[in-house]
């Protein structure tokens, strides 16, 4: 499952990287390190392809008494319980109720530059940071999105849970038995588009090539969604594939990491005790 991810470009480049418009957010987005269920995060539906919106992490269709907070939707449905790589079969998303209208018609780019993946023993108790290497971030997973009204107070809440597939090479090698759908460009795309037949769709619902993607390991401090300091996603060890001209967390220093200053003074205060991995 992916229940953990990082958002920390600035919306100027989703913006560009996109070609979505960020103008409705500017006062109410946050660098976020540590995206966790219930957060608000960014993505983009079908139904607004050209607009950059904040929607809840953890799905809750539009027929449910009460929230439901779903974070992954798995595409084999109950499926595949092996997490087969080669798997071939039925996708049982698409007769799911929670996620057969949405699969069909309300899908959405979930807009990340890493996401976290723990051991399938230890979970979050052993977390591996994985992100896309030669700075080719951020990058879009496959998402479906609904509108839920609550009966006694009538607000609305907009909702998406992250697509999963068996696991990707990386994946395995974490070991971790699942892996977030993460779209190419072209496909971002095709997934937001409303000509997409169902067909079409459970075409695209196989573990990505992962080619030029690494993971390593970090602090369990990723487990709290109170941490949203950038150190979270510091390396506690070595990468899992050999790197020799990137690293993502020292990218991410040089960047500023789309911290406030004000903010970055108070966690540098946190956090000035802490052994630092690069060196000076």
């Amino acid at each position: 499952m992916c229940g953990r991810y990082a958002v920390v470009s600035k919306l100027k480049v989703i913006e560009k990287e996109f070609n979505a418009d960020v103008s409705e957010i500017l006062d109410r987005f946050e660098f976020n390190p540590n995206v966790s269920p219930n957060d608000e995060a960014l993505v983009i539906t079908n139904d607004a392809p050209d607009t950059v919106q904040l929607f809840r992490f953890g799905f809750t269709p539009h027929w449910a008494k009460k929230k439901t907070y779903m974070i992954n939707a798995r595409s084999e449905g109950d499926h595949n319980k092996e997490n087969a790589t080669n798997y071939t079969g039925a996708k049982g998303i698409i007769s799911k109720p929670m996620f057969r209208k949405a699969i069909r018609s309300q899908r959405c780019l979930v807009i990340a530059d890493a996401f976290v993946e723990g051991t399938t023993e230890k979970k979050l108790s052993d977390p591996y940071l994985v992100y896309r290497g030669g700075k080719k971030r951020p990058f879009a997973m496959a998402g479906i999105w609904d509108e839920w009204i609550d009966p006694k107070t009538g607000e609305t809440t907009k909702s998406f849970a992250i697509i999963t597939t068996a696991p990707t090479p990386l994946m395995q090698a974490i070991p971790h038995h699942r892996s977030p759908l993460v779209l190419t460009e072209e496909d971002e795309k095709r997934w937001i588009s409303n000509d997409l037949t169902l067909n079409e769709v459970t075409e695209m619902l196989y573990p990505f090539d992962d080619t030029g993607f690494n993971a390593y390991p970090i602090s369990t401090d990723i487990k709290s969604a109170h941490n949203k300091y950038a150190d979270v996603l510091k390396p506690t060890g070595e990468r899992l594939r050999k790197e020799y001209d990137y690293i993502f967390y020292q990218d991410l220093e040089l960047q500023g990491m789309g911290e406030t200053t004000a903010r970055k003074r108070v966690e540098d205060r946190k956090q000035n005790n802490q052994l630092d991995l690069f060196g000076s």
